[in-house]
């Protein structure tokens, strides 16, 4: 079998979340008046369930599906103050947005969520962050923000070293791979975002820049960007990102990582023949899994999906993951059971791809 950086061909991982039942949700929500140590008791034993499901289903990767996490870029809030939770006017779902300087607050929170994962599980672990870009297109207002940051370049760059510091403390605890997500970064592949940016190439560029500075000179650490465009549309019926990634392959190679993680379920995803463009040092986590609620892609389709992808890419380079998490926004409603038979066809999909191929 070709040896690669995590010893087996094909390896299965999620891409970081995991769906959140109403007791989770429960437990997370800002009414909960748990003492502490309630709280880590109950939530232990949450996380060491979802990580049992992982086990079971047979992922060689697993996260701890970011159930201590209110929502995956808001966890910016519990690293640094200056921030307020508000009300989206849009949509009415909760908006954590920045209106004073950020400071640090509780350095290591993602961290330890990555020791405790380490503890309870022999198998290889995955952390996130969120892209410095993504937090300023998301958390930044420019009639709430401006007093703090006039501009929203500001806010992104003072974002940088807040999750720089957080990705030296993962590597302390050693976690396996640390996978920055940056949906913000792959909205340039539409022609429709690209019209509302003067200049898109200038703005996606300047996205690129803030995730190198934050992984710069960093070792002993797998490092991944995440890129996808659809987890809003599959659940809240937000607007569907189209386009093939051609538009963004100059800022995909600026990338200072090893891993790719990009999304080939969906026809709006374009062609699996840009994977040749990019560079040959990238490991790509394949999106050959559909993490749209009620669609379970059988064995069968996984493996076809991974064998058009490998017309342009080497085996030892890719591993399995779904499109995106699987608890896109704090109130999505995904089957647990569902996404269990989903991971569970992933894996089998591995074991045979394996078995022809090694």
């Amino acid at each position: 079998m070709v040896a690669n950086h995590y010893g087996n061909l094909f390896p299965a991982s999620v891409v970081g979340s995991m769906p959140r039942s109403d007791f989770i949700k429960d437990l997370i929500s800002e009414d909960s008046s748990l003492p502490a140590e309630d709280y880590d008791r109950l939530m232990n034993s949450s996380i060491r369930y979802i990580v049992g499901m992982q086990e079971m289903a047979g992922l060689d990767i697993l996260s701890d599906g970011e159930w201590r996490r209110k929502s995956y870029i808001g966890v910016i809030a519990e690293l640094a103050h200056g921030f307020e939770l508000s009300i989206n006017p849009k949509d009415g779902r909760p908006w954590t947005i920045v209106v004073d300087k950020l400071e640090p607050k509780n350095p290591g929170f993602i961290a330890r969520e990555a020791a405790f994962l380490k503890s309870i599980t022999s198998k290889r672990i995955k952390s996130t962050l969120p892209a410095p870009g993504l937090l300023g297109e998301r958390m930044w207002d420019p009639e709430k923000s401006r007093k703090a940051y006039p501009r929203r370049e500001d806010f992104v760059k003072d974002c940088v070293p807040i999750l720089r510091q957080e990705l030296e403390l993962l590597r302390e605890v050693g976690a396996t791979i640390v996978q920055i997500d940056d949906p913000h970064l792959c909205l340039f592949v539409d022609e429709r975002v690209r019209k509302n940016y003067d200049d898109p190439v200038k703005a996606s560029n300047f996205a690129v820049d803030m995730v190198n500075e934050v992984v710069d000179g960093i070792g002993d650490l797998r490092l991944a960007v995440h890129l996808c465009r659809r987890a809003g549309a599959r659940v809240r019926g937000s607007a569907n990102h189209e386009g093939g990634y051609d538009p963004i392959l100059e800022q995909l190679n600026r990338l200072k990582v090893h891993h790719l993680t990009l999304e080939f379920t969906a026809p709006e995803s374009g062609e699996m023949n840009v994977l040749k463009e990019l560079r040959k040092d990238f490991e790509i986590g394949l999106g050959c899994v559909n993490c749209q609620p009620g669609i379970i892609d059988s064995p069968e389709t996984i493996v076809q999906r991974v064998e058009r992808a490998l017309k342009y890419v080497a085996p030892e380079r890719i591993t399995l993951n779904p499109d995106c998490g699987f608890a896109p926004g704090s109130a999505a409603q995904v089957s647990l059971d569902e996404v269990y038979i989903k991971i569970k066809n992933e894996a089998e999909a591995a074991k045979r791809l394996r078995e022809f191929y090694g």
